[in-house]
């Protein structure tokens, strides 16, 4: 008999660790985010990730003005168009993200695109940048939105950015000018496979 007393509270204090050790460690990490490193994304996390309004975009032009709705509930690429004019590297970037979203194959419905024009540019000059595409949202970002994105960058935003908006319009990630559309797609990938939303 007291041999399996000893042997049931073995398994006792076995079944404790297990549940105990994984909670400690989860807790640890949770508290020490920078020890965990940067794991397998390949552009840079938002952390915390930025919360927008929709009301903080407005339409550049009366197709984005009638579309903007289609920004809710999708997975939103964002490309920015900081200064007065889009060089090649701007221009590059909103092609890229335009193949990108086609690579997504059967979740490209759950994906929409978006340039955000900071300066006041008239619309003949801006239909050069993204000639015949035609699904593109454009719009205006409010001040306040243009502030949370330098807050991101911590300096002014370089042409050729790209941000990455989940669902619930949180600025959740971000690559840098001449960023690979290849490495966006597999991060875009996994988080379509893990996402419940969108």
């Amino acid at each position: 008999m007291n041999q399996q007393q000893k042997k049931n509270r073995r398994t006792i204090v076995l079944l404790f660790s297990m549940t105990i050790i994984p909670f400690c460690i989860a807790w640890y990490l949770s508290s020490n985010v920078d020890w965990i490193g940067s794991g397998t994304n390949n552009g840079k996390l938002i952390i915390p990730a930025i919360t927008t309004e929709r009301t903080e975009l407005s339409g550049f032009d009366e197709f984005s003005k009638l579309n903007m709705k289609e920004l809710k509930g999708h997975w939103v690429l964002v490309n920015v168009i900081p200064n007065k004019d889009c060089n090649d590297l701007c221009i590059d970037a909103i092609h890229k993200t335009k193949q990108l979203r086609l690579m997504m194959n059967k979740d490209l419905v759950r994906i929409r695109r978006v340039v955000l024009i900071f300066s006041e540019v008239k619309n003949d000059q801006a239909q050069i940048w993204w000639k015949d595409d035609l699904r593109l949202l454009r719009a205006r970002p409010a001040p306040s939105l243009v502030q949370k994105l330098k807050e991101i960058r911590k300096a002014a935003i370089p042409e050729g950015m790209l941000f990455l908006m989940d669902p619930l319009g949180n600025l959740m990630m971000q690559y840098d000018p001449g960023f690979d559309p290849y490495k966006v797609k597999k991060d875009l990938g996994k988080l379509l496979r893990i996402s419940q939303i969108g």
